[in-house]
């Protein structure tokens, strides 16, 4: 994708995501439906294990809504595409693993879009904030998702106040993994893939699924769901060729071939 404002690549099991849109890689309601489908082929290419998403430069991961195409006549609650906004967090049975890695300025919508990811890694230049309550609007997505991942007066005061939060405080919050070098970004989050990848993709899946499915059930109609084999990905799992491969290579002390069925 040369001319596309989101940029490809593929590096075995790993699918890089690079949001490339000068001069904030804001996204508008076309970069969108082009994310969904990026990681809707993502989801379905039984190659790819996991994927990268960063944006260009080392400014901008994405400030989110992109203000001057809402001018032009973008609606705010136009086509976003398959995934809602950002092409992830809405879409459905998303079940492989996804890092953002965060390589500046993150916020409103960008924020929104890094919480759909399974692992944050930021540079150390990188800040987030939710300044959304300053052009009189609410951050949807973050009012529901913040105060299920940070304490829950740190989540009201950036949605209240529009507070910016550099890196070092937003890992102090558990925002995000981790802070490194913005020179070393890339490398710890491809260093992170390729281990996610060479495991069991199945698992991966199953965990993903119990997580996102489990979030909001009790702990034993959880549990039941996962017993009467109502959670698809993880009865794929139980008669899998990867679950015997496991147990084979445990009792003759060997790594595990993962096959993805």
């Amino acid at each position: 994708m040369t001319d596309s404002p989101i940029k490809t690549q593929r590096d075995g099991h790993v699918l890089e995501v690079t949001l490339d849109r000068p001069k904030a890689n804001a996204i508008d309601l076309a970069t969108s439906r082009i994310m969904g489908d990026v990681f809707a082929d993502f989801r379905d290419d039984p190659d790819l294990r996991v994927a990268i998403i960063t944006g260009a430069g080392e400014k901008f991961f994405c400030p989110g809504w992109d203000l001057k195409a809402a001018a032009d006549g973008d609606a705010v609650d136009g086509d976003y595409g398959r995934g809602g906004f950002g092409g992830l967090q809405e879409l459905p049975r998303m079940n492989k693993p996804v890092i953002a890695a965060i390589n500046g300025i993150c916020c409103g919508g960008g924020l929104e879009l890094a919480l759909s990811a399974d692992i944050l890694l930021a540079a150390d230049h990188a800040s987030f904030a939710l300044p959304e309550i300053r052009s009189g609007t609410v951050a949807d997505a973050a009012s529901i998702k913040m105060p299920k991942r940070i304490p829950y007066h740190i989540a009201m005061e950036m949605l209240l106040t529009g507070r910016w939060i550099d890196a070092q405080e937003a890992a102090r919050w558990g925002l995000v993994n981790r802070v490194v070098p913005a020179a070393d970004l890339m490398t710890q989050a491809r260093e992170m893939a390729a281990l996610i990848a060479s495991g069991p993709p199945l698992v991966n899946a199953a965990i993903k699924e119990v997580v996102r499915e489990a979030e909001d059930m009790k702990f034993q109609d959880a549990m039941n769901k996962i017993t009467k084999s109502q959670f698809e990905t993880v009865e794929r799992l139980y008669t899998s060729e990867d679950q015997l491969e496991g147990a084979r290579a445990f009792a003759e002390k060997r790594d595990p071939v993962w096959k993805g069925r």
